[in-house]
């Protein structure tokens, strides 16, 4: 099943810049599933915030399948080809991480999302006290600013290794977040 997802990913316009498969395999797939132990380490629902093509919530829910999937992703099209590939124990909701209920899923991920802070401000919300999110990040990244926006929105930097940070809930999300649309692209936190 990945692997033809795979090849409908890197043929479907405008999902990945990636044309060939192998490339993808490593880019998607695999650097995907890197996430999957400290993922583990926390029970519960699983949203991938800003899915596109299912990157990186449809490895995982393959690798995963007694745990419950959300794909959410803003972008009808995007959706469409979701509800396509998706593994039996997802579900695809179109939509935008602001305008979902806080506090529900066990864990939220995010790839090639948004700068780090912002990603973090529109996961964290979405995950109850006691789970994480877990965000791919590149070397670049400013762990200690994410840090900050984490203990604004509940949360405490958790783990930063190898490319990934885990951001625990420690209590519920404030008052006033998640912000507006649109207002965390923006406006981020510091």
């Amino acid at each position: 099943m990945l692997d033809d997802w795979l090849k409908a990913l890197v043929a479907t316009s405008g999902l990945t810049a990636i044309k060939d498969v192998e490339e993808a395999r490593t880019a998607l797939l695999d650097d995907s599933l890197r996430g999957l132990e400290r993922l583990q380490a926390f029970a519960g629902p699983i949203v991938d915030v800003g899915s596109g093509g299912g990157v990186p919530g449809i490895p995982l829910a393959a690798s995963l399948p007694d745990r419950a999937v959300t794909l959410l992703e803003a972008t009808g099209r995007k959706c469409d080809f979701l509800r396509v590939w998706a593994p039996p124990n997802t579900r695809v909701i179109e939509g935008r991480a602001e305008e979902q209920e806080t506090d529900t899923y066990g864990v939220a991920v995010a790839k090639a999302l948004a700068i780090p802070p912002v990603a973090a401000e529109w996961c964290l919300p979405l995950v109850r006290p006691g789970g994480a999110a877990v965000l791919w990040v590149g070397p670049s990244a400013d762990v200690d600013h994410v840090a900050r926006v984490a203990r604004k929105l509940g949360g405490e930097l958790a783990d930063a290794r190898d490319g990934l940070l885990v951001l625990r809930k420690v209590r519920p999300t404030p008052e006033g977040f998640p912000r507006r649309v649109g207002v965390a692209r923006k406006r981020p936190l510091d």
